[in-house]
This record gives C-alpha cells, sequence and structure tokens, in this order.
C-alpha cells in the first residue's frame, strides 16, 4: 500500500500514473481540507473534489475545478438576482459570531451565497448538497467523503486529512482573509504570514494514522497551503517522521510549476525554491527533481522531466517516485 498526500492539482496530476503501475486498490489518498468553505449552506471541499472528479473520470482538467461540460444555471441565476436586486457581490463573510455555531466543519469559511465568488456547476452542486445533507444527519465528514467515493466508482481510498474543521487563512496588509478569497480573487494583496486557523485543535482520524503507517508520498503540491495545513493537524508531522517519504519537488530550482507556492514560501519565511522545500519537509526521505535543477540535497535523489501535462508524463514521474522508494529499501 502507498499514502499519498494531496493538494489541489500537483498531487492528482501524478495519482494517473500511480493507478496504472500500482492499481488504485493499493493506494490511499488523504486530502487537504485547509481549503475549504461553506458557501450559502453548502459545505465545499475543493481539493477532496478534484481527487473525487479525476478519478471518477469527470475532472474538467482545463481548470482542474468541478465537472467537465458542467452547466451553471443556478450560478448564473444568483448573479443575475444579485445584480437586478442591487445586492453587494463578490466575497462576504457571514457575522463573527456565526462562524463558530452550529455546525463545527464550517468553522472559520463561512460564506454568503448572494452573487457567489466561486463558480459553482450544477452538477458540482449536488455533490455539495449530498455532502452536507450527510453532515446535517451526523455522519463525519470521512463517512460521507466514502459516500462520495462510491457515487463516483472510486477504487482508490480517498480520506479527508481531519474530520475536525481547520481552515488556511491568509494575513494581509489588509487583514486576514480565507485561502479561497484570496485564490480566486485580485492578488493584490500583500501576504505578511499564514495560519491554518482550529489546527491545534484537530486530529488525524484513525484511518488516517493507518494510512501514514505505509510509505507515503507526497506531489508537486504546494507546500504552504496544500501540505502545511496537514503538518499543522498535531500527530501528522509525527507519522511523516516515522514512515518512509519520497516527494516531488514543485521546483525547478527557483522556478515554480504553477500557482502561488513562491509568493507563499516568501511570506512565511521560506526561500522559494527546491532547497527551501526540502527544508521545509525535513521528514522527507528522498527527493524526485526536475533533470534540469541541480539543486544538492543531502538525501537520495531521482533526477526526471517533472512536468505533467498528461498520462504518459504522469507514467514518467511515477517510474521515478518508484525509483526513489526502492532507494528506500520499498520495493512496490
Amino acid at each position: 500500500m502507498i499514502t499519498f498526500l494531496a493538494g489541489g492539482t500537483g498531487t492528482p496530476k501524478l495519482l494517473a500514473g500511480a493507478t496504472q503501475q500500482l492499481g488504485a486498490d493499493r493506494i490511499t489518498v488523504v486530502g487537504n481540507t485547509g481549503d475549504d468553505i461553506e458557501l450559502g449552506g453548502l459545505v465545499v471541499c475543493p481539493d477532496l473534489d478534484t481527487v473525487l472528479f479525476h478519478e471518477g473520470d469527470v475532472l474538467d482538467t482545463e481548470r482542474w475545478w468541478g465537472i467537465d461540460g458542467d452547466s451553471h444555471e443556478t450560478n448564473a441565476e444568483l448573479h443575475r438576482l444579485a445584480e437586478q436586486a442591487g445586492l453587494e457581490t463578490g466575497p462576504q463573510y457571514l457575522p463573527v459570531e456565526q462562524q463558530t455555531e452550529g455546525r463545527p466543519i464550517a468553522r472559520w469559511r463561512r460564506f454568503s451565497g448572494i452573487a457567489e465568488f466561486m463558480t459553482i456547476g450544477d452538477r458540482d452542486r449536488a455533490v455539495h448538497i449530498t455532502r452536507t445533507s450527510l453532515l446535517d444527519q451526523g455522519h463525519t465528514l470521512t463517512e460521507a467523503t466514502q459516500v462520495l467515493a462510491n457515487g463516483f466508482g472510486l477504487e482508490l481510498s480517498l480520506l479527508p486529512m481531519s474530520d475536525n474543521p481547520v481552515s488556511t487563512i491568509i494575513n494581509t496588509d489588509s487583514g486576514p482573509i480565507h485561502f479561497q478569497e484570496y485564490w480566486l480573487g485580485e492578488k493584490s494583496h500583500e501576504i505578511r504570514g499564514v495560519e491554518f486557523r482550529g489546527s491545534q485543535s484537530a486530529a488525524p482520524t484513525t484511518s488516517v494514522r493507518d494510512a501514514l503507517d505505509a510509505p507515503v508520498v507526497i506531489g508537486p503540491s504546494n507546500p504552504v497551503t496544500s501540505i502545511g495545513p496537514m503538518l499543522a493537524v498535531p500527530g501528522i508531522r509525527e507519522a511523516l517522521e516515522a514512515t518512509p517519504v519520497v516527494a516531488v519537488s514543485p521546483f525547478v530550482e527557483t522556478t515554480v510549476f504553477s500557482g502561488p507556492a513562491a509568493e507563499l514560501m516568501a511570506a512565511t519565511g521560506r526561500e522559494p525554491s527546491t532547497q527551501g522545500v526540502a527544508e521545509a519537509y525535513h521528514f522527507v526521505d528522498a527527493f524526485v527533481l526536475d533533470s534540469a535543477d541541480e539543486t544538492a540535497l543531502e538525501r537520495p535523489v531521482v533526477r526526471t522531466d517533472t512536468r505533467i501535462e498528461n498520462t504518459a508524463d504522469s507514467n514518467r514521474v511515477m517510474n521515478a517516485v518508484i525509483q526513489a522508494l526502492e532507494e528506500l529499501g520499498i520495493h512496490v
């Protein structure tokens, strides 16, 4: 068995090669939930859903978000109503006192559904309605995720990092904002730090603890906002220190493949580079680096072209991951 830690795009792109070479039934994916929000009363889990839709063969791989070919009638009507009624648009947090009342899974991330600032398709919305309804019935996020995985016919095991709420909050020159507001907004804010609100009172589930007993692979995900929330949950970093871990760098020396990893690493006091990733991941036993990345690390390194744009790329990078695992004495 092999366990993958997954954020939004980096690790999911690696899963195509992983499932072909290892078999989906030998893979567990632990997904980041620091990006989760409640929007208009619905619990949205972007990183879990990327894996859910990718493995269910419905993901929009142009955006790496939502369901391919989905309609957006509800979203369009929400914006029409807001415009006609003169309602405020853009991210609108519910009042502070409502952030900690009621359903705990939504804590510190509750947004109004008026003129939704996230574009959610109609089939996508059905997933969030089902998830939220299961939570309201008393199911855990882990149990709700399993129901949805069954609905999409997943063969691998998909787990949220915790059943407790954790929110990635970006501290900016204008004040704290949720990661989704930063990611989907203009990114004009000066970042002054990142916090994982609620992490110290969260815990990994028994299923996650069991999964972290297996060798772990971290794909080329954002170290701050994809993997950082997991490491902030007590017990997860310690589990990673006790098991073999291979990581694929999201950088080629100082050049990041995509996303805001460089800005976020710099804002949190890390060098935005492969070297900075290695320093952040002291528990990683071996790295997969790009062939053009000459960073010297005091750990085993396997080099290949780490760009992933299609299944052939995913297989190539996964071959390098398997080679790195073998250097650690793990034969898959």
